[in-house]
């Protein structure tokens, strides 16, 4: 598998080392920018598949702008930094890390460390999504039976009725049973 990688670096010895791994493995660097500034901004821009950051020690904006991409455009984040402080650490990890490395970087050790940051980054993102899908499934089934409870009260339904109700409404709108729970929900929020 190869990947786009953006490098960032304010050195230009080292980005030139990563670079020749990375290349060596396979895999492509798309951007090598050496100002962290506007890092949100060119991960937009160059849409990287990972990010690799050699720093000694990055700021606080640097992990605001790593916690934005976290949120906005997830990417593996691979920051090898001189920064030993466990408190950092854990910041640098909340803020979207995938990998943080303390004790410099050789060649051989680049490759290996990419391949588990962009592994775990993908089981997180299951993970995450399966979270999502949880949560969306729970919030669906609470309204279902807020929208049940209505219908039997209103309308002197069973439960059974109503809920074979907005399912064959659901299906004669080809919409999901969690869609017409809500706007049931809600039409009955507005006419009270």
């Amino acid at each position: 598998m190869s990947l786009r990688v953006m490098l960032v670096d304010k050195d230009p010895a080292r980005g030139a080392l990563l670079a020749e791994a990375l290349a060596q493995a396979g895999h492509t660097v798309i951007a090598q920018i050496r100002d962290d500034s506007h890092l949100a901004a060119e991960v937009s821009k160059h849409q990287p598949d990972v990010i690799v950051i050699d720093m000694e020690a990055p700021g606080r904006d640097t992990l605001e702008q790593m916690r934005e991409i976290g949120r906005d455009q997830p990417k593996p984040i691979i920051l090898f930094s001189d920064q030993r402080d466990p408190d950092y650490i854990r910041q640098a990890v909340q803020a979207g890390v995938s990998a943080y490395v303390v004790d410099g970087l050789s060649r051989e050790r680049i490759m290996p460390i990419v391949e588990v940051a962009v592994a775990r980054f993908r089981e997180f993102q299951a993970l995450k999504r399966e979270l999502d899908d949880t949560k969306n499934q729970l919030a669906d089934r609470k309204v279902i039976d807020k929208a049940k409870g209505l219908l039997m009260q209103k309308k002197g339904m069973s439960e059974n009725e109503a809920y074979q109700f907005l399912r064959k409404t659901a299906m004669s709108r080809n919409a999901r049973l969690g869609e017409v729970a809500r706007m049931l929900v809600s039409l009955e929020d507005l006419l009270t």
